[in-house]
């Protein structure tokens, strides 16, 4: 059984976040919290497989939180989850410890699939970020001709 942690300020999305990932059998949600001193203390006492990490909370957001549970927890998988698509947000949590980034938009499946990656020891950056990655890359591309 792989377990997970959601943290998020919003109880919806946590709720709606657990209802779906528990309904794969071989996935559990063993805690929901709703900001980052809450996730390093649930960390801490519960050592999940993988958290899901938002990144806009207070008073600890995701990528301090990140950060901090790296230092005592390496093997726990940390995915950041954020409605921001833009790549300074994903390259700012995978320089504090995240394994990967999800943004709130993905469907449940790729959350599944980013929870598989990261814990065959990979880096997963969903598909709305690498799509906005590959058109920035074609609009710069056209720039210079």
């Amino acid at each position: 059984m792989i377990k997970l942690i959601i943290v998020d300020d919003h109880l919806h999305v946590r709720e709606a976040w657990s209802w779906v990932l528990n309904q794969v059998p071989r996935l559990s949600v063993i805690a929901q919290c709703a900001n980052g001193q809450e996730a390093i203390e649930a960390a801490k006492q519960l050592q999940p497989d993988v958290i899901l990490m938002d990144i806009h909370m207070t008073p600890v957001n995701g990528i301090e939180a990140t950060r901090s549970i790296r230092e005592f927890a390496p093997d726990i998988k940390i995915i950041g989850v954020s409605v921001q698509a833009e790549r300074s947000y994903v390259n700012e949590m995978l320089r504090n410890g995240a394994n990967g980034y999800v943004t709130k938009n993905s469907p449940s499946t790729e959350m599944v699939a980013a929870i598989d990656e990261v814990l065959a020891g990979k880096t997963y950056i969903c598909e709305e970020v690498g799509h906005l990655r590959a058109l920035a890359n074609e609009v710069r591309g056209h720039m210079r001709n």
